[in-house]
């Protein structure tokens, strides 16, 4: 019964959460460097937010299929990740890390935009009238 009342509990009520290791923070900087890689921040918040309350059942099919990731793709850090999957904090760090890593690459891309737009007026600005109206009408 204590399985059950463990499973299902809501958080972590009157209990200090447990912290995670340097290795384990790594690993989920891993995983949100990867998601904000692939440009995939709002679908894996979206499919974080709601299965969060299913993180204990996640952990424990991560564990059922273990043996079958383990021959496909040679993850060291896969039971890792299962064991830290257990804790219903690691889903929050994991989506706070998203998002920070998210913002941080938004404003990146901006400023980056940014610079590239005064460039552009800058190599315009250089060029004389006769090639401007060269690109005007033939479009290079």
């Amino acid at each position: 019964m204590a399985f059950l009342r463990d499973m299902f509990s809501m958080g972590q009520r009157g209990k200090d959460k447990k912290e995670l290791t340097p290795h384990q923070e790594e690993i989920l900087t891993k995983i949100a460097q990867k998601v904000v890689s692939w440009k995939m921040s709002v679908p894996a918040i979206l499919f974080l937010e709601s299965v969060k309350p299913l993180n204990y059942v996640g952990s424990q099919m991560m564990a059922f299929f273990e043996p079958f990731v383990q021959a496909i793709v040679s993850w060291k850090d896969y039971d890792e990740v299962r064991n830290m999957m257990e804790e219903r904090g690691t889903v929050e760090r994991l989506l706070q890390r998203i998002e920070q890593l998210d913002s941080e690459a938004q404003e990146k891309e901006k400023t980056l935009k940014k610079e590239r737009k005064l460039q552009r007026k800058k190599q315009w600005s250089e060029k004389s009238l006769k090639e401007k109206i060269r690109y005007i009408l033939i479009g290079r």
